[in-house]
């Protein structure tokens, strides 16, 4: 299976689809979140990863609006650990170093190892991976940088301190896209994101769609609004919930929902991530 993916080998996202689709999935690396959905669109590859949301930093807002703005279909997700290790070049050691790279917000979410060692300077670059792969090409020295272990590996480089976030609960939360939905096998534990604009001048219209699902006892993971652009102060919500869209109840919800909604849009059911974040999913 080709799989596209924002970034360079070693990346996070690449790891995220290697444990979800398989090692033996073939990869491609693309500059921007836009072109691995446009490469999936185009049946470049037969599916994109991207992350959705992370424990700390929140949504990645602007894969939300991709997801709206493209007919593609969430399709799986899955949830990995972000573990950032202190790597450098193979030639080099930590007394060498003086400067750090890695993306900015990996810097932040490294802040107090920082803190604690006051010779090395933070310097941003735009990605992880990225930051991992340039000490090999350029054999520097001086620097080095914040990166996975499977980016160390990768690229042979020496990893020099394991786990230095600030925070031991960072994960990521990745979707897998394509352009089939996907078909719900018996007994799967499954999970629907929709998103939809609530018809304005209504009393209690949130209120109102909470209950559709409230009602028929359909759990909800996430709500989020989102401003919509094509008019001011008025937005979007997005919304996950337990079950898939094939279930007798959660068609109902939905049939009911679009009675009190404008624009709805059922963004993929999809098997429910396994992990410690769901009762049914561990």
């Amino acid at each position: 299976m080709k799989v596209a993916f924002q970034g360079v080998h070693g990346a996070y996202s690449e790891a995220a689809a290697k444990k979800l689709l398989g090692l033996s999935c073939q990869t491609y690396p693309l500059e921007t979140f836009e072109r691995v959905f446009e490469s999936v669109e185009k049946a470049h590859v037969e599916r994109g990863i991207i992350p959705i949301e992370n424990s700390l930093a929140g949504s990645i807002h602007q894969n939300y609006d991709l997801l709206l703005s493209r007919r593609l279909h969430i399709v799986g997700e899955t949830y990995l650990r972000i573990e950032h290790a202190l790597l450098c070049h193979p030639a080099s050691s930590v007394r060498r170093l003086k400067y750090v790279r890695s993306h900015p917000q990996a810097l932040a979410q490294c802040s107090r190892f920082f803190a604690r060692h006051k010779t090395l300077t933070p310097v941003a670059y735009f990605d992880t991976a990225g930051a991992a792969k340039s000490l090999v090409e350029n054999k520097t020295l001086d620097t080095g940088a914040i990166a996975s272990v499977y980016a160390a590996r990768l690229y042979g480089l020496i990893v020099l301190k394991n786990n230095v976030e600030d925070q031991p609960n960072n994960y990521t939360r990745f979707l897998v896209i394509s352009r089939k939905p996907w078909r719900p096998g018996t007994g799967t534990a499954s999970k629907s994101s929709i998103a939809f604009i609530p018809k304005r001048n209504e009393v209690g219209v949130l209120f109102k769609i909470l209950g559709v699902f409230s009602l028929r006892g359909i759990d909800l993971l996430k709500i989020e609004s989102r401003p919509n652009p094509q008019s001011p102060f008025e937005y979007l919500f997005y919304l996950d919930l337990l079950g898939s869209s094939n279930e007798k109840q959660v068609a109902r919800a939905f049939d009911h929902l679009q009675e009190m909604v404008l624009n709805f849009r059922l963004l993929g059911s999809y098997p429910l991530g396994k992990g410690r974040f769901h009762a049914s999913g561990k």
